[in-house]
């Protein structure tokens, strides 16, 4: 009879977004990740995902795809010409509601320390960090702050952003572990977050050398 590894793939994922969110994407040990999903062979990560980096690839990729239908809603929802307001808040809600399980929250400490590999600056962002909607919604922000300022500079300033948007989360989610306290409510948290993403790609445009 054949061997369903589903079962063991999912433990795999389970204990490595854990660990990968405890201890770090570069500190948690295989062999922890293995003896936490309850598998005695220390190659069942290798067997399984190829690498580190391949089940680091699946827990991300099992939550991009997640919040994938949430942001195709919200495009196809969007009048021609959104602002940056619209935009933003479209992009960040479906990341937010991670927040409301264990397992997204773990993926938000996770994603916060993968942000600066996300090669935004380069204009090419690979997976696991965006999907097919992100992507698009990306392109957006560029597109809205480039006409305000050199797109070398909007690159830069969308690679901050998504630094200040990842790192919030991740602090947001580990509170939540701890049990606050907290000033604001998620909703206000979220609407806050977004309110300063805005302000911060429009600031004013510095005076740049050539």
């Amino acid at each position: 009879m054949a061997v369903d590894a589903s079962g063991t793939r999912a433990k795999l994922i389970a204990a490595g977004e854990r660990l990968f969110a405890v201890n770090g994407i570069h500190g948690a040990q295989m062999r922890d990740i293995v003896r936490a999903a309850g598998q005695a062979n220390d190659s069942a990560v290798h067997y399984h995902f190829g690498s580190r980096d391949g089940l680091l690839s699946a827990i991300c990729q099992w939550h991009i795809d997640a919040m994938e239908p949430a942001r195709v809603r919200r495009l196809a929802a969007q009048e021609s010409q959104p602002d940056l307001a619209t935009v933003i808040a479209d992009m960040v809600q479906p990341t937010a509601d991670r927040l409301q399980t264990q397992e997204g929250r773990y993926f938000l400490r996770i994603t916060a320390q993968l942000a600066g590999h996300a090669g935004v600056r380069s204009g090419s962002v690979p997976p696991p960090i965006v999907s097919r909607a992100l992507r698009a919604q990306l392109e957006q922000v560029h597109r809205i702050c480039a006409e305000s300022m050199p797109a070398e500079l909007a690159g830069e300033r969308i690679a901050v952003m998504i630094g200040a948007l990842t790192a919030a989360l991740a602090d947001r989610a580990v509170r939540i572990e701890e049990g606050g306290p907290f000033v604001l409510d998620e909703s206000a948290f979220v609407a806050n977050l977004n309110a300063m993403l805005v302000a911060a790609l429009l600031a004013p445009v510095p005076a740049l050398r050539s």
